[in-house]
């Protein structure tokens, strides 16, 4: 406490749940692989397990402890017949993701990213926060710190409020999804194709 504050990249759960719901409406069970001691994936699983059924979903999650049990988390969740992943901020399973997609474009099987990298290097989409735009804002913030306006006991950390709609269109051309006219208005083609 004290002396700390600065912005949190929180996901936006519910936009990302919503998303996934106007790609496929006829999805219903979402894969989620997250490692462990990351107590971000941990929190954002937990989320994740609340909202989902509110979208007509089930999580199927596999926790992992390293890099080297994603892939094998991946055949699982293949193999349970999920409709879909959803990406977390997850460093262990953001490492392998051009293994993961390996695997699940393979199987036909959309993967969603958090950000937009993972949408560049071939997730469909995501409802996803910008880190640049994350930055941004924390300059800001340091910024009135340093000019003496204020002091970091009494700046509230602040959470990115604006997320974007990414998309993959060759990813999405792929798997056979269509994006609805109010998601492609809106979305950032993000495909590097």
């Amino acid at each position: 406490k004290g002396n700390i504050t600065g912005t949190s990249d929180k996901l936006p759960v519910d936009a990302q749940l919503e998303l996934i719901r106007k790609l496929q409406p006829e999805a219903k069970t979402i894969g989620i692989i997250y490692t462990t001691s990351e107590p971000n994936s941990v929190s954002a699983i937990a989320e994740y397990q609340e909202k989902a059924p509110q979208y007509g979903f089930t999580i199927e999650s596999i926790g992992v402890t390293q890099q080297s049990e994603v892939t094998l988390a991946v055949d699982t969740l293949l193999s349970r017949g999920v409709d879909c992943f959803s990406n977390l901020t997850d460093n262990n399973v953001v490492g392998v993701l051009p293994s993961i997609l390996e695997k699940t474009n393979e199987a036909k099987v959309p993967v969603y990213g958090s950000e937009v990298e993972q949408v560049k290097i071939g997730c469909v989409a995501a409802a996803g926060i910008d880190y640049y735009e994350l930055g941004r804002q924390t300059g800001k913030m340091a910024a009135k710190i340093l000019k003496g306006e204020t002091t970091a006991e009494k700046m509230p950390y602040e959470t990115i409020t604006e997320f974007s709609y990414y998309i993959n269109s060759a990813a999405l051309a792929e798997m056979g999804v269509t994006v609805p006219a109010d998601i492609a208005e809106k979305a950032i083609e993000s495909g590097n194709n």
